[in-house]
């Protein structure tokens, strides 16, 4: 598989070979020593989700407190989404920048997002099927949101979205400054230092 990293750092795009034959496609789509050897850490993964969307539906943005926050392994296993990853840590030198990866059932890429970064998708296809590997349980408490329509990230839709879909908790979600203002973002200092300790936990 081929990995790199995006325009956002700690995220980076997955790309695995695909050996196909008459039968069908064999691939592999996690492999956790090639991740370890480009993020420096190991994944202790504690969840697997899955979600079927119609298209046009918009999901996010998420994140979770540091720590642990929750990193995320995404592929789309049926369909097509435009997944994206958003630099919500206060301070970081591309605090409010956002990149995308397109994940399909035809080159089944994945995308690896950090702890502390934002996350969203939408879907351009009919029951688009997303499934998430997570390093820590859902935990309502610590989760939270910002409206995916923030004219301030200004994340843009391909029109293959069609008419967009939200759910009210996602468009209820405060601003990026308003998240920022009331201190519920994370860090780009904490972010940092909790990479840290998972690279000198692992050693």
């Amino acid at each position: 598989m081929q990995i790199r990293e995006l325009s956002i750092p700690d995220s980076y795009e997955i790309t695995p070979k695909q050996f196909g034959d008459d039968r069908g496609v064999f691939l592999e789509w996690y492999r956790f020593d090639k991740l370890e050897d480009e993020i420096g850490h190991s994944l202790d993964l504690a969840q697997a989700n899955t979600s079927v969307s119609k298209r046009g539906v918009v999901r996010g943005i998420h994140f979770a407190d540091i720590p642990p926050s929750q990193a995320k392994y995404v592929t789309a296993t049926h369909g097509a989404v435009l997944d994206y990853v958003i630099d919500i840590r206060v301070g970081s030198p591309t605090f409010g920048q956002w990149d995308s990866v397109l994940l399909d059932d035809t080159d089944r890429r994945a995308i690896y997002l950090s702890e502390g970064l934002g996350h969203a998708f939408v879907a351009l296809t009919e029951n688009a099927t997303v499934s998430y590997l997570v390093t820590s349980t859902f935990n309502a408490e610590r989760e939270h949101g910002i409206n995916p329509l923030d004219p301030e990230v200004e994340l843009r839709f391909p029109e293959e979205a069609g008419e967009l879909l939200l759910s009210p908790k996602d468009t209820d979600a405060p601003s990026l400054a308003e998240a920022k203002e009331s201190g519920l973002l994370p860090t780009w200092e904490e972010a940092r230092a909790f990479y840290a300790s998972l690279t000198e936990k692992g050693r």
